[in-house]
């Protein structure tokens, strides 16, 4: 049984059906109404799951009754849960003999929560991985099965390391379940002291604080990138950030647009540093350098982002 909402999941399905395992369904988030004319959208895992044959079941709750008897029926040998969006509980979790498995992209007990991937880049780390684990009724607490680092790009975003990690998850789950029929596993509690969190990102998240230095403002600004998307506020409309990298040290007030350098656009920040703005959106625009923002804003001496 495959349970799984998010693009995030979508190798670990397809790594477990071309390695021959019996994919009973999918059991997948229902469809959405989306976009200006709020037409129904499927989850990202459905469409590939329906391609490839594997019946799919979307209940509105998990929990309820009639999904949780609709999964015992199918008496599936594992679960594996990947982005569902749903907390399991207890009935659905213990219904396999070997486990219902989770891939996680972080190593835990780092960064628990919806957007480890976001976070670990925001807050500047240098590797992350993926953990498989047994899923309990905490967040992220289960016990570890195995885990896999790599590292994080000087510049690399978050819309680049996601599906590098989805496709190393995908390598791990099939690690997991052949050591799991094996026996051969020896599932290791977390340290609870040592854990941290990464809660589900809010727009506000994104707000670019000129008083922090350029370095944690270029990290955020790749976190952040796709969702919510890194922005500031330029004379009271929102000015999107999607490239940005640490410049030169130099004093100003935190915010303020010192000059162009090639086709960035120069800001100072916090504790003497400046970021060069290499890639930004005016509201209702496209895309832009820096440098071109500036040439058409045509900023006063004294102008600032806030």
């Amino acid at each position: 049984m495959f349970l799984g909402s998010g693009e995030f999941a979508i190798p670990s399905l397809e790594a477990l059906l071309a390695a021959g395992h019996d994919v009973a369904a999918v059991v997948t988030q229902p469809d959405r109404a989306r976009g200006r004319g709020l037409a129904l959208a499927p989850p990202p895992l459905k469409p590939p799951a329906l391609a490839r044959g594997v019946p799919v079941h979307q209940p509105a709750r998990v929990r309820d009754p009639a999904a949780v008897e609709l999964l015992r029926v199918l008496q599936p040998r594992a679960q594996v849960v990947i982005a569902y969006g749903q907390i399991l509980p207890r009935a659905v979790i213990d219904i396999p003999p070997l486990g219902t498995v989770n891939v996680h992209a972080s190593l835990l007990p780092r960064y628990r929560g919806a957007a480890p991937i976001a976070w670990a880049i925001a807050r500047d780390e240098a590797e992350t991985g993926v953990t498989t684990m047994l899923v309990d009724e905490g967040l992220d607490t289960g016990p570890i099965l195995l885990q896999r680092a790599l590292s994080i790009g000087s510049e690399e975003t978050t819309a680049e390391l996601s599906p590098r990690l989805a496709h190393l998850g995908a390598e791990l789950l099939l690690e997991t379940l052949e050591a799991l029929e094996a026996g051969t596993l020896r599932p290791r509690p977390q340290d609870p002291t040592q854990a941290t969190l990464a809660p589900i990102l809010k727009k506000e998240d994104a707000r670019l604080d000129w008083s922090l230095p350029a370095a944690a403002l270029a990290c955020r600004v790749r976190g952040f990138n796709p969702w919510p998307g890194a922005f500031a506020t330029w004379k009271g409309t929102r000015l999107a950030v999607w490239r940005a990298r640490p410049g030169a040290d130099e004093s100003g007030t935190p915010g303020r647009l010192l000059r162009r350098d090639g086709d960035a656009l120069i800001v100072a920040c916090g504790a003497g540093t400046s970021l060069a703005l290499l890639e930004v959106q005016p509201e209702g625009r496209r895309r832009m350098s820096g440098a071109a923002f500036a040439l058409g804003a045509r900023p006063a001496p004294d102008a600032r982002l806030e």
